[in-house]
């Protein structure tokens, strides 16, 4: 008998791969005859359809503007296109349509719609906002209880709560057009205008923090492990007129930045 995680690879391998007849072979040899019941091939099949089907309702769920902008009979064919690329490997499917922005940049039918990764990166920042907890957030107190050359080496990280999304499309305003009740209309949205935005989660509300050029840089430096003094020298090249403390200030007071943990050095 073969060990479980082999099985469940056979299986998969059958589900997610339908015309490699050598996988269908090899998960059909695993089910046990039943007399009356269907046979193996079929079985199968009611298997990979409530995989899909599941499968693409839950990105459905996660990417409502896109299906808006695509169409819902565009989604689930890309959906199956997705799901055999990215197929789910986690329990929870929450997690599942994290790599969607990257397929969708390589997606030739979407060709046409240069903003649609991005619109999907928007969507899975808000999706992974909403259902992340914040940790205790990083205080004023704390951070003036450093002296300045500890303060210029800090790695500050911000929250799990907290995504970046960056992009030359006006992403967030065409999401904003494609609420229920939405204010913004269509043809108000500014296709000259980019997006720089901290999508963050508080108190199980999603809020928009808009950034300016040199704050966007800043944060994108912190995610990427620079310190505090090395991403202040890398938003000052971006933005000349990139103000520290006003920055700092304002994302210490929205509780964006995880408390340093107890007894830790810079």
């Amino acid at each position: 008998m073969p060990a479980l995680h082999e099985l469940q690879r056979r299986v998969m391998a059958a589900l997610l791969h339908p015309t490699d007849l050598q996988a269908q072979a090899d998960a059909a040899a695993l089910l046990r005859p039943t007399p009356g019941a269907l046979d193996a091939a079929r079985r199968l099949q009611l298997y990979r359809n409530n995989l899909s089907e599941s499968l693409t309702a839950a990105l459905a769920a996660v990417v409502p503007v896109v299906q808006q902008l695509v169409g819902e009979a565009f989604l689930r064919a890309m959906a199956q296109r997705f799901i055999q690329r990215f197929p789910s490997r986690h329990g929870n499917l929450h997690a599942f349509g994290a790599e969607l922005p990257r397929f969708l940049r390589d997606f030739e039918p979407a060709a046409s719609l240069p903003y649609l990764p991005d619109m999907a990166a928007l969507e899975w920042a808000v999706h992974a906002v909403y259902h992340e907890a914040p940790v205790p957030a990083l205080t004023l107190q704390a951070l003036a209880a450093l002296d300045a050359g500890a303060q210029a080496a800090l790695r500050l990280r911000l929250q799990p709560s907290a995504r970046l999304v960056a992009s030359e499309h006006p992403v967030l305003q065409l999401w904003q057009a494609h609420q229920p009740d939405a204010a913004l209309v269509l043809e108000d949205v500014d296709w000259r205008r980019g997006t720089r935005v901290l999508v963050a989660q508080r108190a199980l509300e999603v809020e928009f923090h808009l950034l300016s050029e040199g704050e966007l840089c800043w944060l994108q430096a912190l995610e990427g492990g620079a310190s505090l003094g090395e991403a202040c020298a890398q938003a000052l090249q971006a933005d000349a007129g990139f103000d520290l403390a006003a920055v700092l200030m304002r994302h210490l007071e929205l509780g964006h930045f995880q408390a340093l943990p107890k007894g830790s050095t810079p």
